[in-house]
């Protein structure tokens, strides 16, 4: 069966920072690419960042490029993303997922994409 269980989630005012974890079961961690996608209130779910199974290849959207890092544990079977100068629109239920990549970007399986954490920024 295959589990993606996302935490570190929380509670932050604007310009603070977060790292969140997911460790993931079920599948070959180190054979696969990953993603961090994330839905904001009343939005579909969206990309944002992706990281290839070697831990290279590294991409994010545009409005988190600078500010989020996506880095991987292979051994730990665990994926992060390191959220700095957080903003109000960061606030979101953020998922991790399985991805495929072709042509520049990241595709994720976000119907695979497990249990989320909730970050909200305010102030």
């Amino acid at each position: 069966e295959v589990q993606l269980v996302a935490s570190g989630g929380g509670l932050v005012q604007p310009g603070g920072s977060l790292r969140l974890s997911c460790v993931v079961s079920g599948f070959t961690f180190s054979k696969s690419h990953m993603a961090w996608i994330r839905q904001r209130p009343g939005m579909g779910l969206e990309w944002v960042s992706g990281i290839f199974a070697g831990g290279g290849t590294l991409r994010y959207e545009g409005s988190v490029k600078g500010r989020f890092v996506i880095s991987r544990n292979n051994d730990a079977n665990t994926l992060y993303l390191q959220m700095n100068n957080l903003q109000p629109d960061d606030t979101a239920v953020y998922f991790c997922s399985r991805a495929h990549y072709l042509g520049g970007q990241y595709y994720p399986e976000y119907s695979d994409r497990g249990q989320g954490t909730q970050v909200t920024v305010t102030s």
